[in-house]
């Protein structure tokens, strides 16, 4: 049996704002708010309760205070209810959280993660949620941050359907130093290190990265033996420079690709930790199944490292 996406969800800061009251809605966005929001989007489109949930892995890299313990995954657990007292309530699942941070490609390390978990019949659902928000609440106004305020999560169970499910993932590194880091400066952070983050990337990074998720995707396709003229290829988002090289996604023209679009998500910068979630949101919304065999998720991020993973919905 493979492992299969029941449902995906995705939120977004400016849909968080408009839900609060007036006298709450300057308050910096909050990475576990947001990734609770997708979490019960998720849960909601499949019909299931919070209680059904076994693992609960989160993957968001950027968070508010830039906070480290305890374990972000546990506080989103909580905020979405996932069986809050497992001696109490051990049935139908105990549930259990734990953090993945791998940058950009933390999704499809999750992935890797559940199918090992499902496979073993640890869990029956496992839920990835994935956000990132400025440290400080800032992103509108911090020039030198470019990640957008999103969060998404994707709801995984064994599917009957032997040709459904993932394939198998795989990891690529790049011989040279990175173009891409996020840190803590602390030699300049002064008493500002709770709410505030450096980034920094090389310029013609977009470039190199665009090349190296091409060539991981046709490494990955001639490794498992895909047709990608039939495998619409779910990239990372293009960056928003005007000088910047196309998105790595469609760097793999000219086979069907797709990418989490910041302008079609009406996002102020680009996904990051999140945006396979929300780039196979957009896809299937307008994915024509008659075109595409598969789906081949693609990130690429800070190492330089992508991962890639085949993916067959249901009913494909």
């Amino acid at each position: 049996m493979g492992m299969v996406i029941t449902a995906a969800a995705a939120a977004t800061a400016a849909a968080a704002a408009t839900a609060l009251p007036d006298d709450t809605a300057s308050a910096p966005t909050s990475v576990v708010d947001l990734a609770g929001r997708a979490a019960r989007g998720a849960l909601t489109r499949a019909r299931v309760s919070a209680s059904s949930i076994g693992v609960l892995i989160n993957v968001g890299v950027y968070r508010e205070h830039n906070t480290f313990e305890p374990a972000m995954s546990a506080l989103v657990q909580k905020e979405v209810g996932i069986n809050l007292d497992y001696i109490a309530d051990p049935e139908p699942a105990a549930g259990f959280s734990f953090d993945l941070m791998n940058g950009a490609c933390g999704v499809l390390n999750a992935v890797q993660v559940g199918q090992a978990l499902l496979d073993t019949g640890s869990t029956e659902r496992l839920l990835i949620t994935a956000a990132d928000v400025h440290p400080g609440g800032d992103a509108d106004r911090d020039t030198g941050y470019p990640y957008a305020d999103l969060a998404g999560a994707l709801l995984l169970e064994r599917s009957a359907d032997p040709h459904a499910g993932f394939g198998p993932v795989r990891h690529y590194t790049a011989d040279r130093p990175t173009d891409v880091e996020g840190y803590l400066d602390t030699d300049t952070m002064g008493r500002n290190g709770r709410t505030t983050i450096t980034v920094r990337r090389e310029p013609g990074h977009a470039e190199r990265l665009s090349a190296f998720a091409a060539s991981a995707a046709a490494d990955y396709a001639q490794e498992i033996g895909i047709d990608l003229d039939r495998t619409l290829v779910i990239g990372p988002s293009p960056s928003p420079s005007p000088s910047a090289a196309p998105s790595p996604s469609a760097s793999v023209s000219p086979f069907p690709s797709a990418s989490a679009s910041a302008d079609g998500a009406g996002l102020r910068g680009e996904p990051h930790t999140a945006a396979p979630v929300l780039g196979y949101l957009q896809a299937m919304d307008g994915v024509r199944r008659d075109d595409h065999d598969q789906i081949l998720f693609v990130s690429v991020g800070a190492g330089p490292s992508a991962a890639c993973a085949l993916y067959r919905p249901e009913g494909w």
